[in-house]
């Protein structure tokens, strides 16, 4: 059987090339695609010496530090990829993967981190946030944004089984492209961050600072409670805001590397996560090493954190606005139950959401759903 794993833009190692890694690691005979490859040679590794075939974006003009500014090409781009040889195809799924062109006795199984949010649901948060919600520009747009939309729903029919990373993208999924789908959760690699019982009286938060991310909401809370210690790690394009709103209680690192972000974690007195995020990797990082995590409650850290009074034992709670003031009346209810939050239990949590785990879930989904398709199609020709 011939496999082929399609990828979006490789550009760095987050949590799509994490997942993309696993796949590899099932399926090490497939070959890959991107539509653009530009990692750097040092994060190459997951990759497991594999160099994918890649679309005509990669040789247009500063495609190799803009590819993005070519996303109204990239569904025509993903289109032209001959993959007619092929029994089995994978997309790994953000943006156009899922629409790679298929023929009738292919099996295609689209693992989605979600569909494209910056046309659908987040279109309005996108456009202003990248300054696109005005004048000329903003029309050209919401143009081509449009045509996105219309691309994206006709490429469904393309899929025969949709993998959603949570819950709450299964039901984007189904909003969107009216698809029910089999929920994996990504892997994360929880043996990387190990328990640590004692904690420091240090609150953590650790993101790329961006405006969804809300990493100006923490800070601007930290700073309104002088006596709370809050320590900041992660850069990007919000950097000299965060900075403006910090107190002298606050400890803004910008970019560490992972043993640094590890440490700070294990010490942690909880993780704060202030995103409404279709999984939230870091959350679970942080509940790997014993450390409880105070999160806005909506998204993915829903089905990742649990709050007390449950039949299970707490790994955190969660605010219930994107506000100052319900953190900090969060952070007010952590402190006074904070002893019931016992490390040990937040690992073991923890541990269902392994690279192992994934791995076994998605290859036995895989061989499934492919041999179901082909019985479906022998006993209807």
């Amino acid at each position: 059987m011939k496999i082929a794993l399609i990828a979006e833009w490789l550009e760095t190692y987050a949590g799509s090339e994490r997942v993309l890694e696993q796949m590899i690691h099932c399926f090490p005979s497939a070959d890959l695609f991107a539509v653009v490859d530009v990692i750097p040679d040092e994060e190459r590794g997951f990759l497991q010496g594999k160099t994918p075939k890649v679309t005509f974006i990669e040789k247009l003009p500063g495609a190799k530090k803009h590819f993005r500014h070519y996303l109204p090409l990239m569904p025509l781009a993903i289109e032209q990829l001959d993959l007619s040889g092929y029994d089995l195809i994978i997309s790994n799924s953000h943006a156009v993967s899922k629409g790679i062109l298929v023929g009738p006795d292919q099996v295609h199984i689209s693992y989605v981190h979600s569909p494209m949010r910056y046309a659908w649901d987040l279109q309005h948060q996108y456009l202003k946030e990248s300054g696109l919600d005005q004048r000329l520009r903003g029309w050209i747009a919401k143009i081509a944004l449009h045509y996105l939309r219309l691309w994206d729903l006709r490429t469904v029919p393309g899929v025969d089984h949709f993998v959603a990373n949570s819950h709450f993208i299964g039901r984007r999924i189904k909003r969107v492209y009216g698809r029910s789908s089999t929920v994996i959760y990504p892997p994360i690699d929880i043996e990387s961050f190990p328990l640590q019982r004692e904690k420091t009286d240090v609150y953590v938060t650790a993101s790329r600072m961006v405006p969804y991310k809300r990493m100006d909401l923490i800070v601007e809370a930290f700073s309104k409670m002088p006596n709370k210690r809050l320590t900041v790690i992660g850069d990007g394009p919000e950097m000299a805001k965060i900075k403006k709103l910090s107190g002298p209680n606050i400890t803004l690192l910008g970019y560490q590397p992972i043993e640094v972000l590890k440490e700070h974690l294990q010490s942690a007195k909880a993780f704060i996560f202030a995103a409404e995020e279709d999984f939230g990797i870091v959350p679970l990082e942080a509940q790997a090493t014993g450390t409880p995590v105070i999160a806005f409650g909506k998204g993915g850290a829903l089905e990742t954190v649990i709050p007390p009074g449950t039949d299970k034992a707490p790994t955190g709670l969660f605010f219930e606005e994107q506000t100052v003031a319900s953190l900090i009346e969060a952070i007010h209810a952590f402190e006074a139950i904070e002893e019931s939050f016992d490390p040990e239990a937040i690992r073991r949590h923890a541990e269902q959401f392994s690279i192992q785990r994934f791995k076994e879930t998605f290859k036995n989904f895989v061989d499934e759903a492919y041999q179901a398709t082909h019985l479906q199609r022998s006993q209807r020709s």
